[in-house]
């Protein structure tokens, strides 16, 4: 029998709803700030005045309403993460909306959802003559979907750790890098802090040898970084890294990318100075190996048609584009119908591939992930070892994630299960494009950057599309983002308080 939730229940998921808000609300102080002092932006910084004071009302409201010392159990957790990035993407879209530079609200949405959960599909207009504010803004909350939405909230504003795993756990993480979760969320937000200092003087003072004046080069490499770091696609300029056209800028945008698709627990063990676990991980293998096949691939692909004349032209044009794809950063170094014009269907499934793998779990990258990848490889080779041996042998297969891991059923279905959800997630918005007419690999490619939060487009994500694709999409990077779990545990409380019994 099911149960319907009670009002306890409501109130506890609303309460850290409203933390969530009011984590949002300040935020937007920050491009309100930089505006006003550094760009003399007088009416872009008033856009996030207005929004952070909503924001902050709405948060106060609801933790003043909705108070309760009770910790959260596994629904409500569940429950408030799917909503809290719901309500995240509601609140972030308001000053990009009134920025003026979005055909409607719902296309500031999918530009908030797309930001926020490092996706990287545009529907902007005009971005070269948007204000730095706005520009701040697309970039920062790729910095905070990047570490977590309730990251925030765990770091600054939630005490319970139990409750606050539940949360962490609900956004597609769930390995704690300290024992202590409030700790692990401080541990994520101060190395991204550091990585985004370093990252961004390094790409600064590129940017001012290309010629950019001193302010905007280190405003670039800010934006640069945070949306790389992140695995998030945003460029402050509508050519993505075109724009630069810089082979150094380049090569340290993909260090950037590469940083941001490794596991926070793997950051964690280098910064204790064990190195070793770059070469032991299964994670970091896997992903090697995944590398290697699927650039062998789109390299294949482009040879066969004469795309690019010489090795150098292929790993810019090509190896950079698989690492952004495969890492699930979507920066692009090409214009977007080269993909479909001259890439040939042959690169582009292997460019789909890497987009659909995606990088290293608890990382900021999207995606079925490595460690299932790697996890299923292992389980394969359990089953051959026990067709090959006789009935009496024990076959027990383990691999190396930190410390050593043996494989057990239970671990096997749960990546079977989500990797299965990833492909039919990919296959959905696929027919979805088809049925409005889009061809299918075209389809495909654009669904597999949504739903694995990648951010490529081969030019269907436009502002002109169906809304009823904007929403698919939004859909897509939702869920993808969450890992489907709380996604899964959202619905079943839908379905709980319209059938469930008191």
């Amino acid at each position: 029998m099911i149960l319907k939730p009670q009002l306890e229940d409501l109130k506890q998921i609303g309460f850290y709803l409203g933390k969530i808000t009011i984590g949002v609300g300040f935020a937007m102080f920050l491009p309100f700030i930089v505006g006003l002092v550094f760009f003399k932006e007088a009416k872009p910084a008033f856009d996030f005045l207005i929004s952070a004071e909503f924001a902050l009302l709405c948060g106060l409201f609801l933790t003043w309403v909705c108070r309760t010392e009770r910790d959260l159990n596994w629904m409500q957790g569940m429950v408030a993460v799917a909503l809290a990035w719901l309500v995240a993407m509601a609140l972030s879209a308001v000053p990009l909306y009134l920025s003026g530079h979005y055909r409607s609200f719902l296309d500031a949405c999918f530009e908030a959802m797309s930001g926020i959960t490092t996706t990287g599909l545009t529907l902007v207009q005009d971005l070269d003559h948007l204000s730095y504010s706005h520009n701040l803004w697309r970039h920062l909350i790729c910095f905070m979907g990047g570490q977590g939405i309730t990251i925030v909230a765990l770091a600054l504003f939630v005490k319970g750790s139990s409750g606050g795993f539940k949360m962490y756990v609900g956004e597609g993480r769930d390995e704690k890098i300290l024992p202590n979760i409030i700790g692990t969320a401080r541990f994520i937000w101060l190395i991204s802090i550091v990585y985004l200092i370093i990252g961004t003087l390094v790409l600064g003072f590129i940017g001012m040898r290309i010629g950019l004046k001193p302010q905007n080069a280190f405003f670039h490499g800010a934006c640069i970084f945070m949306a790389g770091y992140d695995t998030a696609g945003f460029t402050p300029q509508s050519q993505s890294l075109l724009y630069y056209h810089n082979f150094l800028f380049e090569i340290v945008t993909m260090v950037i990318m590469i940083l941001g698709a490794i596991n926070f627990n793997l950051h964690y063990q280098l910064w204790k100075g064990n190195r070793r676990e770059i070469w032991k991980n299964i994670e970091t293998r896997t992903f090697l190996m995944s590398v290697m096949l699927t650039f062998f691939i789109v390299a294949a692909g482009l040879h066969k048609l004469g795309v690019y004349q010489n090795a150098l032209i292929i790993f810019r044009k090509g190896f950079f584009q698989l690492m952004s794809g495969h890492t699930g950063t979507g920066y692009m170094t090409i214009y977007a119908q080269q993909f479909i014009k001259e890439w040939g269907d042959l690169a582009l499934a292997g460019l789909i591939l890497a987009m659909g793998l995606g990088g290293c779990a608890c990382s900021t990258a999207g995606g079925i992930k490595m460690l299932r990848i790697g996890v299923i490889l292992k389980a394969f080779k359990e089953d051959i070892k026990k067709l090959m041996l006789s009935d009496s042998t024990i076959v027990m297969q383990k691999f190396h994630h930190v410390r050593t891991i043996f494989l057990n059923d239970h671990q096997v279905r749960g990546v079977l299960l989500i990797t299965c959800s990833y492909i039919v997630l990919y296959t959905a918005g696929a027919l979805v494009g088809v049925w409005l007419g889009y061809p299918f690999l075209d389809s495909l490619f654009e669904s597999t950057s949504a739903a694995a939060n990648v951010g490529f487009s081969c030019g269907i994500t436009d502002a002109g599309m169906p809304a009823i694709l904007k929403i698919t999409y939004m859909i897509q990077m939702w869920a993808g983002r969450l890992e489907f779990m709380s996604v899964f545990a959202l619905i079943g409380f839908i379905v709980a308080a319209i059938k469930g019994k008191q």
